[in-house]
């Protein structure tokens, strides 16, 4: 018999017992969304309501979409084992997505999600949904999407050079500073600097301080003769 800490959850246990034997009733896209809203409501009031795993949704498929900007890359053979792995062993981790009007857009778990989509077995044994959770729904801007997805792919796969120096170019043009790009990719100063030259944008550099440059027109003729008059002067045998 599970320990449930005291009557009150006894009994909260027991009526929920009783609601979802109504569930039986159901066709499975009802029982679905239903169970999604009871899961949305247990989320509202658990006491870790701040960490996405906590609420697991099942969404249909064409609610999912991929993001543009993920740098990270599964070879073929670590592509087939995943999709073996789901097969075998179920889905064991979530999606992490961001809701995006009305889809769920893809943070960390494309290749999980591809999986679900695109292997004919898995996506009819899940009846055409796929596990979600939805990360900081109260942090929306583009940039701080494509930071999460970096911190979750940085310690597995390959991250393409190139995609992430569009990614760090973009991040500056959203007037990120190096140091904040470097804080939330979990990069060093020196790698956020790298990936900003390979882009061989002027602008990436908009940051850096340099000295001036002479300008033409700074100087009138007037001026001009008086430097060349001193430095006359100064030439060595000129006596």
């Amino acid at each position: 018999m599970p320990f449930f800490g005291s009557v009150f959850s006894e009994q909260f246990v027991s009526g929920c017992r009783e609601l979802f034997a109504s569930l039986e009733v159901m066709s499975d896209d009802d029982k679905i969304a239903a169970i999604n809203a009871a899961r949305e409501m247990l989320h509202e009031r658990s006491p870790f309501k701040s960490e996405p795993v906590d609420c697991v949704l099942w969404v249909p498929v064409e609610e999912v979409q991929a993001n543009d900007y993920n740098p990270n890359s599964v070879a073929p053979p670590e592509m087939k084992l995943l999709a073996h792995s789901v097969s075998e062993d179920g889905y064991t981790q979530p999606i992490v997505t961001w809701r995006n009007g009305e889809v769920y857009e893809v943070v960390d778990g494309y290749h999980r999600n591809r999986v679900g989509r695109e292997v004919p077995e898995i996506r009819k044994r899940l009846r055409g949904y796929l596990p979600i959770t939805v990360a900081n729904s109260d942090r929306t801007d583009r940039g701080d999407r494509i930071a999460a997805t970096i911190r979750h792919n940085r310690a597995r796969g390959k991250h393409k050079i190139d995609a992430m120096s569009e990614i760090v170019v973009e991040l500056k043009r959203r007037n990120w500073s190096d140091e904040k790009i470097g804080r939330e990719l979990g990069m060093d100063p020196d790698e956020v600097l790298r990936l900003s030259q390979i882009s061989g944008l002027a602008e990436m550099f908009a940051d850096k301080s340099f000295s001036e440059a002479w300008e033409s027109d700074s100087i009138d003729e007037s001026d001009a003769l008086d430097v060349t008059e001193e430095n006359d002067e100064c030439l060595p045998g000129d006596e």
